[in-house]
């Protein structure tokens, strides 16, 4: 406990004790002087009596108690005017977290995918006050869901992605494994592509746009499209942050309008902090083709570019305990924003005042009788 103005303590009670000094003498002089009225004689054998002294006696004891009521109030006021108080830390809000899943949809990722849209369920249904959107990409981006707080339709919509995936790996086990061309399946075989395909184009119609002149996996137009899928990029009111997944096998048959490093150092100057999960070696699609090695340190070296993480999903690493781990990140922490503020505690002082004034009544009442 403090007090704001300490020299209405000092002043107080010099003014009670300067107050209470000259009362004392000027009720000793009227006592001592004759001021007028009727003289009595022999009153020294009335004051000797028992009665007389025990009546006194408890007359000055209820007077004492009387002035001591009244001086603890005055006290007890002094303190209240010149205000006690604590100072504390006040929690004016909690800085919230922006958060966006960037996943790459192709088919190289569908176990991937489906595992951490899965276990991302669970997350939303704890989130409070954070907002949450997913962006999927191939060739092109699609803002699956904008960001929102809606917990149960994001969660409706990860539903939704992970029977995408579940489709996906349909196709490529009933399919594209087996085949390479329709004249090889059945009749039978190529009605149930064709009603797979029919599905699948629901998600693919914005994901593969111009997959046959812009290629495929553009992983930087990816990252960046979920970037600047943030509103009011330019202002830092909330923490930003990308959780990616994706392989890094990059199909362009143009240069991308932005690469992977161009959209890196875009995070990283909007004060993005990027996330990414990278499947195990022996997930890799077409090693023949991409080179595991490049593929993940270009993509590590992103994403810790940004301040972010880089992990790599195995059996010993699952997506559960990846996801945990990005929770503990410091830029997934949430920020409580807060203030000293001075806080008045009239509370003791008021009571010990309510406690005098009783004294002094109550001394004052006994008096009367």
């Amino acid at each position: 406990m403090d007090i704001m103005y300490k020299w209405v303590i000092v002043l107080g009670i010099l003014l009670i004790a300067g107050i209470s000094f000259l009362l004392l003498k000027y009720n000793q002089k009227r006592m001592n002087e004759f001021s007028g009225g009727l003289r009595a004689a022999n009153t020294q054998r009335i004051r000797s009596s028992e009665l007389y002294t025990e009546l006194f006696k408890q007359y000055r004891i209820v007077r004492t108690i009387l002035i001591a009521g009244l001086i603890l109030c005055m006290l007890t006021s002094v303190v209240l005017i010149s205000r006690p108080y604590k100072t504390k830390d006040v929690v004016n809000g909690v800085k919230k977290r922006d958060i966006i899943l960037c996943l790459d949809v192709s088919y190289s990722l569908y176990d991937l995918n489906s595992e951490l849209t899965e276990y991302l369920k669970g997350v939303v249904k704890g989130l409070e006050g954070d907002r949450i959107g997913v962006s999927i990409f191939n060739t092109s981006s699609v803002t699956y869901v904008p960001l929102t707080d809606d917990y149960d339709y994001v969660i409706q919509k990860l539903d939704e992605l992970k029977e995408y995936f579940a489709l996906q790996k349909q196709m490529y086990n009933d399919f594209y494994d087996k085949y390479e061309y329709l004249t090889e399946m059945t009749e039978e075989e190529r009605e149930a592509f064709y009603e797979l395909d029919d599905k699948l184009a629901y998600y693919e119609a914005g994901t593969l746009y111009r997959a046959d002149t812009k290629g495929s996996s553009l992983i930087g137009e990816g990252l960046g499209s979920a970037l600047f899928s943030f509103p009011y990029i330019g202002e830092a009111d909330r923490t930003r942050v990308i959780i990616m997944c994706t392989d890094n096998e990059l199909n362009e048959y143009y240069p991308q309008i932005m690469s992977l490093d161009d959209a890196s150092e875009a995070c990283k100057n909007n004060k993005t902090t990027v996330f990414g999960i990278f499947p195990s070696e022996d997930k890799f699609y077409l090693p023949e083709e991409y080179s595991y090695k490049l593929c993940s340190s270009e993509f590590k070296r992103a994403v810790e570019n940004t301040g972010g993480k880089f992990y790599v999903r195995t059996d010993q690493h699952p997506v559960s305990e990846i996801v945990q781990d990005i929770q503990k990140q410091e830029a997934m922490m949430v920020k409580v924003v807060s203030s000293r503020e001075n806080v008045d505690i009239p509370e003791v002082a008021y009571i010990v005042l309510l406690i005098g004034l009783s004294i002094f009544c109550g001394a004052g009442l006994v008096l009367q009788k």
